[in-house]
């Protein structure tokens, strides 16, 4: 270690002019053991400042290098870890924690109070030394200046004997001074103990001229004795003076803490007025209302434009007033809760001021409305009056009350209506209430009226109209309803009995109506031609054109004056009526709180569904009527249902117009199912007549009237799909049942039938182009090429009848392994034989027994298809072809015989067109 310590105090410290005083190895603690030195060492030039050194190895191992060093002020905890046992770990505290493992235990407390001894000697700012033995400082020698090494050879480790021996070099300049003094002296190499002598001599020397240099100046001293007592009473006096100087200024002092203390209250004192009046301000500024306001909320006119706008003004003041955040400790102020209670009484007071009077404007613009119903009805209840001139008149125009007027004028109240919604949710939910029980009766009297018009409009019939002279009086009838309505408007939910009771009166008349036109006798189909359908198309369009803006102006108003949202999609939609009595929220609302955004969506529709209640039932009796007139108005009504809730549901699918129209769309389409399986069991239940022949079948003919009525209808529809289902059932019914019909048939062969039926279906297919019945197109076609083939064949048979008899005989022959022109060797197929019965037909047997044929062909078939020409023809083809079988067989089994048949192929085209031009 001494070795080591040497090295770095010349390699390392000497050029640096400091000087190294100890030295540990130590390694980091928990870390791979990588060796180092901690060195401790103080300046050689004053100030002297002590540093703790890391210094390490190099890389290559050949030499050592300074890596760090921290100035020992900076150091703040020297912790042993363990002041009982040996421990070699200890932590030193910099501005950070480093923690190191001692290679002994000796060498970490050497460090340690040479660490301490510079403490003590050097710095103010004392180390806090943790986990030290007491004991181990106690033994450790106060460091004084003598203590600190001043040569060479001695160390500030005082008792360490390992310092004593240690060899000290000398600095520069002592080294110099011994050089020079040796110089002067030749014997101070060779010869040691004379140079001793002569130093201890010239040593003598100078410490007697020192002692009389110190008895000479005994003068010098004494004088200066003197001056050191006269400096003394200067400082006394110059200490009295200071001390009345200090007693003056400890009176100014206290004046002056006096003087800050009164200073420190005044601004204090300013202080709290500053905040005295801020606040004062805050409450002046945002809870004073003013006397415009309340006077507006107290007497402002809610039935003008100016006196809504300044009682919306006055109502949104006191809104802010009473919503103002106040601060901590204000609601303990008389005068703020004085305020609070005044602002509560006027919100009170307007708020059923202004529910009062929007309900008596709701009253109000519900007795409009019913004069103007009854001036409609009116001229269909006059005695006498021509019913038929009058619906003639009155049925033009099917139209629905318009209540854009009525709407404009209630929203007016939408930013009041708002106001009433945030601060008393029980007047603004009375306020809905009475609404909708207002609304719901208006409009079904009106939606009542306009489907009664439609129905008759629809049925062309006017006899139904009497049962209007059974309407109240129109001028008792609104007393009445305004009576009861006035009298409910002050308790906004009072009695509605009078306007129910009129409700039942007026619907029971209607429903009477409705009965008596849906019990008229069903309307075949075939009563009623193209116009008839066209004007029910325009009639069933016109209903729903007209009710579509009815119910979207009202959603639309609805929102805007409830201030409801409703532009967004429900998680599910409502497929029925909900019952709406017992109140038109969720009871968890009815505490006065507003509704959420969904809850909101949900009162919409809640709402439409009240006022609008009587729409769904009104359009399936109208399309009950419709389908009752003719079935095939389901599929008018389908395309138009349809067109209706595809525009209603890019608007809004969870909308009450889409809601309700999707479930009369439902309704339709099973009607028009129904329609299809009606027709399926009409073709099943067709019966025919056993006494006259079948022809066209009645299914066939309906089924290419309601193709061409469906294609016509249909045409850039969007439920083509329904329709194309319903092909592919009715057709699959048509195959089946002409099959089933033909093979009953008694009278018409059954081919004459199949044929028959499967041209005209072909025709129709191609005629029409339905791309969905291809495959049924190429089957009806097949089916009548192999039916007529059949039928001629069958009906044909063999004209020459005996003729072919021999010929087949022939043909066994041949089977039989005969060679052909052997046969004529036969007995009973020779040349006489074959010539006797060529003699028995004759072409004038020929021609008879065609003109016979074509008479029977002529009753099997029927005229509305007119394929007797076609059938004719086809058989003169069959009859050329036997003949052709019969002049090869005599050609190939007698030959050389001159045998020939007595007509040829040309009088039996002859025979055939003579036949054809004679019928």
């Amino acid at each position: 270690m001494t070795a080591i310590k040497h090295a770095l105090q010349r390699d390392i410290f000497t050029p640096n002019d400091e000087r190294l005083l100890s030295i540990v190895n130590v390694c980091k603690a928990g870390k791979k053991k990588k060796n180092c030195f901690l060195c401790a060492t103080v300046t050689t030039e004053r100030p002297v400042q002590v540093k703790v050194v890391k210094v390490k190895k190099s890389d290559k191992g050949d030499f050592y290098k300074r890596q760090i060093a921290w100035a020992l002020r900076d150091l703040a905890v020297v912790d042993a870890k363990d002041a009982i046992k040996e421990n070699p770990e200890f932590d030193l505290h910099f501005e950070k924690i480093y923690k190191w493992v001692a290679s002994s235990t000796a060498e970490k407390n050497a460090f340690i109070s040479c660490i301490w001894k510079l403490n003590q000697r050097y710095l103010r700012k004392k180390i806090d030394f943790v986990n030290v033995s007491s004991q181990l400082l106690e033994e450790l020698p106060k460091v004084t200046e003598e203590s600190v090494p001043s040569g060479e050879n001695q160390s500030v480790t005082g008792g360490d004997e390992e310092a004593v021996d240690e060899y000290q070099e000398l600095n520069a300049r002592e080294e110099q001074d011994i050089e020079i003094m040796m110089e002067g002296c030749e014997c101070a190499i060779s010869n040691a103990e004379a140079f001793a002598e002569r130093l201890s001599r010239e040593l003598q020397v100078l410490d007697g001229a020192n002692i009389q240099s110190i008895m000479a100046s005994e003068k010098q001293v004494n004088i200066l004795m003197k001056l050191l007592d006269e400096a003394l009473k200067e400082v006394d006096q110059i200490e009295l003076k200071l001390s009345s100087y200090e007693e003056m200024l400890q009176s100014v002092k206290e004046q002056m803490d006096q003087i800050s203390e009164s200073n420190h209250l005044i601004h204090l004192s300013n202080t709290n007025n500053v905040k005295l009046l801020s606040e004062i301000e805050f409450l002046v500024n945002h809870m004073d209302l003013a006397k415009g306001h309340i006077k507006a909320l107290q007497e402002g006119d809610l039935a003008s434009s100016r006196g809504i706008e300044a009682c919306t003004n006055a109502a949104d003041a006191l809104l802010q007033c009473m919503n103002v955040a106040l601060r901590p400790g204000h609601d303990m102020l008389l005068a703020v809760k004085e305020q609070q209670q005044h602002f509560s009484e006027l919100r009170e007071q307007f708020a059923r001021r202004l529910a009062n009077h929007l309900n008596n404007v709701f009253v109000q613009q519900f007795t409009q409305a019913l004069l103007q119903l009854y001036n409609r009805s009116y001229f269909l209840s006059v005695p006498g009056h021509d019913q038929s001139s009058t619906l003639a008149q009155h049925s033009v125009e099917l139209t629905l009350p318009n209540h854009h007027p009525f709407h404009r004028d209630l929203l007016r109240y939408a930013k009041l209506m708002e106001w009433l919604k945030s601060t008393d949710y029980g007047k603004y939910e009375g306020l809905t209430k009475n609404y909708m029980d207002y609304l719901s009766r208006l409009y079904e009297r009106e939606i009542k009226d306009f489907f009664e018009v439609a129905k008759i409009k629809m049925t062309g019939t006017t006899k139904e109209s009497k049962k209007f002279a059974t309407l109240p009086r129109k001028e008792s009838a609104v007393k009445q309803e305004t009576e009861s309505l006035h009298g409910s408007s002050g308790k906004l939910t009072g009695s509605t009995s009078s306007l129910n009771k009129l409700s039942v009166q007026s619907s029971g008349n209607r429903r009477s109506q409705s009965s008596s036109l849906l019990d008229m006798g069903n309307m075949s189909a075939s009563d009623l031609d193209v116009a008839d359908r066209t004007k029910f198309d325009k009639i069933f369009e016109q209903v729903l054109s007209e009710l579509e803006p009815l119910c979207l102006a009202e959603q639309d108003f609805i929102s805007k004056f409830f201030k409801l949202q409703q532009h967004q999609s429900m998680p599910g939609s409502m497929t029925e009526a909900e019952d709406l009595d017992g109140g038109t929220l969720p009871r968890q609302h009815n505490s006065g709180a507003p509704l959420p955004v969904s809850s909101e969506k949900d009162m919409i529709r809640q709402m439409m569904i009240k006022i609008f209640r009587c729409i769904e039932p009104e359009l399936n009796n109208l399309i009950a009527l419709g389908d009752k007139i003719d079935s095939f108005n389901s599929l008018y009504m389908l395309v138009k249902m349809s067109h209706h809730v595809w525009t209603a549901q890019n608007v809004d699918p969870a909308s009450f117009l889409s809601t309700t129209l999707g479930n009369v769309l439902v309704t339709i389409k099973r009607n028009f199912d129904k329609c299809i399986s009606n027709q399926i069991r009409q073709m099943e239940e067709v019966k025919i007549s056993k006494k006259s022949k079948v022809g066209i079948l009645p299914f066939v003919t309906e089924f290419e009237e309601f193709a061409g009525l469906a294609e016509s209808i249909f045409k850039n529809a969007e439920r083509r799909g329904d329709l194309d289902k319903a092909y592919t059932k009715l057709i699959r019914g048509v195959f089946v049942n002409v099959e089933k019909v033909a093979n009953e048939s008694q009278k018409t062969p059954r081919d004459v039938v199949m044929m028959e039926n499967f041209h005209h279906i072909f025709a129709t297919l191609s005629r029409l182009k339905i791309s969905c019945l291809e495959a049924e197109k190429k089957e009806a076609k097949q089916k009548y090429t192999d039916h007529l083939q059949s039928y001629v064949i069958y009906s044909l048979g063999q004209p020459l009848e005996k003729l072919n008899h021999f010929f087949e005989g022939v043909e066994a022959r041949v089977a039989q392994g005969i060679r052909e022109e052997e046969v004529s060797y036969q007995l009973a197929f020779n040349k006489q034989e074959l010539r006797k019965v060529i003699k028995e037909y004759p072409g004038k047997e020929v021609k008879k027994g065609l003109d016979n044929l074509y008479k029977k062909v002529d009753k099997h078939l029927c005229e509305e298809e007119n394929l007797l020409q076609v059938v004719w023809h086809s058989m003169q083809d069959e009859f050329i072809r036997q003949y052709k079988h019969f002049e090869g067989l005599i050609a190939r089994c007698y030959p050389g015989s001159g045998v020939t048949m007595e007509f040829t192929i040309q009088d039996i085209l002859d025979y055939c067109s003579s036949i054809a031009q004679s019928h």
